[in-house]
Protein backbone atom coordinates (compact mmCIF):
# COMPACT_ATOMS: atom_id res chain seq x y z
CA UNK A 1 0.00 0.00 0.00
CA UNK A 2 2.87 2.39 0.85
CA UNK A 3 4.56 1.62 -2.47
CA UNK A 4 1.29 2.31 -4.30
CA UNK A 5 0.84 5.60 -2.45
CA UNK A 6 4.34 6.71 -3.41
CA UNK A 7 3.62 5.77 -7.01
CA UNK A 8 0.36 7.74 -7.03
CA UNK A 9 1.99 10.83 -5.52
CA UNK A 10 4.91 10.63 -7.95
CA UNK A 11 2.61 10.15 -10.91
CA UNK A 12 0.35 13.03 -9.90
CA UNK A 13 3.34 15.30 -9.38
CA UNK A 14 4.75 14.31 -12.73
CA UNK A 15 1.44 14.75 -14.49
CA UNK A 16 0.98 18.20 -12.99
CA UNK A 17 4.55 19.28 -13.68
CA UNK A 18 4.74 18.08 -17.24
CA UNK A 19 1.48 19.82 -18.06
CA UNK A 20 3.15 23.15 -17.37
CA UNK A 21 4.56 24.46 -20.62
CA UNK A 22 4.60 27.44 -22.91
CA UNK A 23 1.31 29.08 -23.64
CA UNK A 24 -0.15 27.90 -26.91
CA UNK A 25 -0.28 30.43 -29.68
CA UNK A 26 2.73 32.41 -28.40
CA UNK A 27 5.39 33.67 -30.79
CA UNK A 28 8.38 31.42 -31.24
CA UNK A 29 11.60 32.78 -29.78
CA UNK A 30 13.88 29.89 -30.63
CA UNK A 31 15.44 29.11 -33.99
CA UNK A 32 14.85 25.62 -35.38
CA UNK A 33 17.84 23.24 -35.46
CA UNK A 34 19.97 23.17 -38.59
CA UNK A 35 18.29 20.94 -41.15
CA UNK A 36 20.10 17.96 -42.60
CA UNK A 37 20.18 17.18 -46.31
CA UNK A 38 17.43 14.61 -45.67
CA UNK A 39 14.89 17.23 -44.58
CA UNK A 40 12.46 17.74 -47.46
CA UNK A 41 9.63 19.61 -45.69
CA UNK A 42 10.45 22.85 -43.86
CA UNK A 43 9.22 23.74 -40.38
CA UNK A 44 6.43 26.03 -41.59
CA UNK A 45 4.92 23.39 -43.87
CA UNK A 46 5.34 20.69 -41.23
CA UNK A 47 3.36 22.50 -38.52
CA UNK A 48 -0.33 21.77 -38.06
CA UNK A 49 -2.20 25.10 -37.71
CA UNK A 50 -3.90 24.66 -34.33
CA UNK A 51 -4.19 27.11 -31.44
CA UNK A 52 -4.90 24.98 -28.40
CA UNK A 53 -2.48 22.11 -29.04
CA UNK A 54 1.30 22.48 -28.69
CA UNK A 55 4.02 20.88 -30.80
CA UNK A 56 1.57 19.72 -33.46
CA UNK A 57 3.30 18.55 -36.63
CA UNK A 58 3.46 16.07 -39.46
CA UNK A 59 6.15 13.38 -39.26
CA UNK A 60 6.46 13.19 -43.05
CA UNK A 61 8.88 14.97 -45.34
CA UNK A 62 12.14 13.19 -44.47
CA UNK A 63 14.30 11.33 -46.98
CA UNK A 64 15.44 7.83 -46.04
CA UNK A 65 18.92 6.44 -46.57
CA UNK A 66 17.70 4.54 -49.65
CA UNK A 67 16.34 7.71 -51.28
CA UNK A 68 12.63 7.40 -50.56
CA UNK A 69 10.59 10.03 -48.70
CA UNK A 70 8.26 9.66 -45.72
CA UNK A 71 4.75 10.57 -46.87
CA UNK A 72 2.99 13.54 -45.30
CA UNK A 73 -0.61 13.57 -44.14
CA UNK A 74 -0.59 10.08 -42.63
CA UNK A 75 0.97 10.44 -39.17
CA UNK A 76 0.89 13.39 -36.77
CA UNK A 77 2.54 14.03 -33.41
CA UNK A 78 1.25 16.55 -30.87
CA UNK A 79 0.95 17.47 -27.24
CA UNK A 80 -2.21 16.64 -25.31
CA UNK A 81 -5.55 17.54 -26.88
CA UNK A 82 -7.07 18.83 -23.66
CA UNK A 83 -7.22 22.46 -24.79
CA UNK A 84 -8.00 21.80 -28.43
CA UNK A 85 -10.51 24.35 -29.67
CA UNK A 86 -13.49 23.50 -31.83
CA UNK A 87 -11.55 24.93 -34.77
CA UNK A 88 -8.57 22.71 -33.89
CA UNK A 89 -10.77 19.63 -33.85
CA UNK A 90 -12.20 20.64 -37.21
CA UNK A 91 -8.65 20.97 -38.56
CA UNK A 92 -7.78 17.46 -37.37
CA UNK A 93 -10.99 16.10 -38.84
CA UNK A 94 -10.20 17.78 -42.15
CA UNK A 95 -6.82 16.05 -42.06
CA UNK A 96 -8.71 12.74 -41.72
CA UNK A 97 -7.32 11.86 -38.29
CA UNK A 98 -9.02 8.53 -37.61
CA UNK A 99 -6.98 7.07 -34.76
CA UNK A 100 -5.52 8.81 -31.71
CA UNK A 101 -2.98 7.21 -29.39
CA UNK A 102 -2.61 8.74 -25.93
CA UNK A 103 0.77 7.79 -24.42
CA UNK A 104 0.02 9.33 -21.01
CA UNK A 105 -0.52 7.71 -17.62
CA UNK A 106 -4.00 7.30 -16.15
CA UNK A 107 -3.29 10.20 -13.78
CA UNK A 108 -2.45 12.55 -16.63
CA UNK A 109 -5.57 11.51 -18.48
CA UNK A 110 -7.65 12.06 -15.35
CA UNK A 111 -6.24 15.54 -14.81
CA UNK A 112 -6.47 16.57 -18.47
CA UNK A 113 -8.84 14.48 -20.60
CA UNK A 114 -8.49 14.77 -24.36
CA UNK A 115 -10.91 16.40 -26.73
CA UNK A 116 -11.21 14.07 -29.70
CA UNK A 117 -12.07 15.11 -33.27
CA UNK A 118 -15.23 13.74 -34.83
CA UNK A 119 -14.86 10.32 -36.35
CA UNK A 120 -11.64 9.45 -34.50
CA UNK A 121 -11.08 6.46 -32.24
CA UNK A 122 -9.11 7.06 -29.03
CA UNK A 123 -6.56 4.51 -27.84
CA UNK A 124 -4.65 4.52 -24.54
CA UNK A 125 -1.04 3.31 -24.60
CA UNK A 126 0.49 4.08 -21.20
CA UNK A 127 4.29 4.15 -21.58
CA UNK A 128 5.58 4.83 -18.07
CA UNK A 129 2.67 4.10 -15.74
CA UNK A 130 4.38 0.93 -14.49
CA UNK A 131 7.83 2.52 -14.17
CA UNK A 132 9.45 2.84 -10.72
CA UNK A 133 8.24 5.85 -8.66
CA UNK A 134 11.62 7.57 -8.96
CA UNK A 135 11.28 7.47 -12.75
CA UNK A 136 7.80 8.97 -12.60
CA UNK A 137 9.12 11.69 -10.30
CA UNK A 138 11.89 12.49 -12.82
CA UNK A 139 9.35 13.30 -15.52
CA UNK A 140 9.57 17.02 -14.81
CA UNK A 141 13.20 17.17 -15.93
CA UNK A 142 12.87 14.49 -18.63
CA UNK A 143 16.43 13.28 -18.25
CA UNK A 144 18.28 10.06 -18.99
CA UNK A 145 16.40 7.96 -16.40
CA UNK A 146 13.06 8.74 -18.00
CA UNK A 147 14.32 8.04 -21.51
CA UNK A 148 15.92 4.76 -20.49
CA UNK A 149 12.57 3.77 -18.99
CA UNK A 150 11.03 4.08 -22.44
CA UNK A 151 12.93 0.87 -23.20
CA UNK A 152 12.96 -0.85 -19.81
CA UNK A 153 9.68 0.00 -18.05
CA UNK A 154 7.04 -2.75 -17.97
CA UNK A 155 4.48 -2.08 -20.67
CA UNK A 156 6.56 0.50 -22.54
CA UNK A 157 7.50 -1.76 -25.44
CA UNK A 158 3.89 -2.87 -25.86
CA UNK A 159 2.69 0.74 -25.86
CA UNK A 160 5.06 1.82 -28.64
CA UNK A 161 4.46 -1.36 -30.61
CA UNK A 162 0.68 -0.87 -30.50
CA UNK A 163 1.06 2.54 -32.13
CA UNK A 164 3.29 1.16 -34.88
CA UNK A 165 0.86 -1.68 -35.59
CA UNK A 166 -2.04 0.77 -35.81
CA UNK A 167 -0.15 3.07 -38.16
CA UNK A 168 0.49 0.11 -40.46
CA UNK A 169 -3.12 -1.08 -40.50
CA UNK A 170 -5.06 2.21 -40.55
CA UNK A 171 -6.14 2.51 -44.17
CA UNK A 172 -8.86 5.15 -44.14
CA UNK A 173 -7.06 8.13 -42.66
CA UNK A 174 -4.26 9.42 -40.47
CA UNK A 175 -2.94 8.39 -37.05
CA UNK A 176 -2.07 10.91 -34.33
CA UNK A 177 -0.06 10.08 -31.21
CA UNK A 178 0.68 12.32 -28.25
CA UNK A 179 1.72 12.51 -24.62
CA UNK A 180 1.32 15.62 -22.45
CA UNK A 181 3.98 17.98 -23.79
CA UNK A 182 4.42 16.12 -27.06
CA UNK A 183 8.18 16.02 -26.64
CA UNK A 184 9.48 13.04 -24.61
CA UNK A 185 7.34 9.91 -24.99
CA UNK A 186 6.11 11.35 -28.27
CA UNK A 187 9.70 12.22 -29.20
CA UNK A 188 10.88 8.64 -28.68
CA UNK A 189 7.86 7.28 -30.54
CA UNK A 190 8.82 9.46 -33.51
CA UNK A 191 12.49 8.50 -33.26
CA UNK A 192 11.56 4.83 -33.35
CA UNK A 193 9.16 5.21 -36.27
CA UNK A 194 11.54 7.27 -38.39
CA UNK A 195 14.45 4.94 -37.66
CA UNK A 196 12.38 1.90 -38.61
CA UNK A 197 11.50 3.63 -41.88
CA UNK A 198 15.19 4.16 -42.65
CA UNK A 199 15.71 7.83 -41.79
CA UNK A 200 19.32 8.51 -40.74
CA UNK A 201 20.16 9.25 -37.11
CA UNK A 202 21.13 12.90 -37.63
CA UNK A 203 17.76 13.60 -39.21
CA UNK A 204 16.00 11.70 -36.42
CA UNK A 205 17.85 13.98 -33.98
CA UNK A 206 16.70 17.00 -35.99
CA UNK A 207 13.05 15.96 -35.74
CA UNK A 208 13.44 15.37 -32.02
CA UNK A 209 15.10 18.75 -31.38
CA UNK A 210 12.35 20.55 -33.28
CA UNK A 211 10.37 20.32 -30.04
CA UNK A 212 12.52 23.15 -28.66
CA UNK A 213 11.43 25.28 -31.61
CA UNK A 214 7.73 24.39 -31.55
CA UNK A 215 7.55 24.61 -27.75
CA UNK A 216 9.51 27.86 -27.60
CA UNK A 217 12.11 26.35 -25.27
CA UNK A 218 15.57 27.76 -24.72
CA UNK A 219 18.65 25.56 -24.84
CA UNK A 220 18.98 23.67 -21.57
CA UNK A 221 15.32 24.15 -20.56
CA UNK A 222 14.45 20.57 -19.64
CA UNK A 223 10.95 21.44 -18.41
CA UNK A 224 9.65 22.94 -21.64
CA UNK A 225 12.18 21.49 -24.07
CA UNK A 226 14.32 18.49 -24.90
CA UNK A 227 18.00 17.61 -24.77
CA UNK A 228 20.08 15.63 -27.22
CA UNK A 229 21.66 13.79 -24.29
CA UNK A 230 18.26 12.43 -23.27
CA UNK A 231 17.60 10.95 -26.70
CA UNK A 232 21.15 9.57 -26.75
CA UNK A 233 20.39 7.82 -23.44
CA UNK A 234 17.40 6.06 -25.00
CA UNK A 235 19.43 4.82 -27.97
CA UNK A 236 22.20 3.77 -25.57
CA UNK A 237 19.69 1.79 -23.51
CA UNK A 238 18.49 0.07 -26.67
CA UNK A 239 22.06 -1.11 -27.27
CA UNK A 240 22.50 -2.18 -23.65
CA UNK A 241 19.23 -4.07 -23.49
CA UNK A 242 19.11 -5.56 -26.99
CA UNK A 243 22.52 -5.15 -28.59
CA UNK A 244 21.23 -3.38 -31.70
CA UNK A 245 18.28 -1.26 -32.75
CA UNK A 246 17.15 -4.04 -35.07
CA UNK A 247 17.04 -6.45 -32.13
CA UNK A 248 15.02 -3.90 -30.14
CA UNK A 249 12.48 -3.67 -32.92
CA UNK A 250 12.20 -7.44 -33.40
CA UNK A 251 12.70 -8.71 -29.84
CA UNK A 252 11.54 -5.77 -27.72
CA UNK A 253 8.72 -4.33 -29.81
CA UNK A 254 8.15 -7.75 -31.41
CA UNK A 255 7.65 -6.35 -34.89
CA UNK A 256 8.03 -8.89 -37.66
CA UNK A 257 9.67 -8.30 -41.03
CA UNK A 258 6.14 -8.23 -42.45
CA UNK A 259 5.15 -5.48 -39.98
CA UNK A 260 8.15 -3.39 -40.98
CA UNK A 261 7.43 -3.95 -44.66
CA UNK A 262 3.82 -2.84 -44.12
CA UNK A 263 4.97 0.36 -42.43
CA UNK A 264 7.36 1.14 -45.27
CA UNK A 265 4.79 0.35 -47.95
CA UNK A 266 2.29 2.70 -46.36
CA UNK A 267 4.56 5.55 -45.34
CA UNK A 268 7.30 5.71 -48.00
CA UNK A 269 7.09 6.96 -51.56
Amino acid sequence: MVHRSIRVVAALAAATAIAVGPAVGTALATDPPTATISVVTDTAARAVPVQGVVNARDIGGYRTTDGRVVRSGLVYRTGELTKATDADLATLTARTVRSIHDLRTSYERLLSPDRVPAGATENWNDVIGQAPPQVLASTLFAGADLYRAFITAPGANQAFADVLHDIARTSDGAVLYHCTAGKDRTGWMSAVLLTVLGVDRKTVDYDYLLSNYYRNARDGDMVDGVSQSALDAAFDQVDKSYGTFDNYVHQGLKLTDADIAALKTKLLR
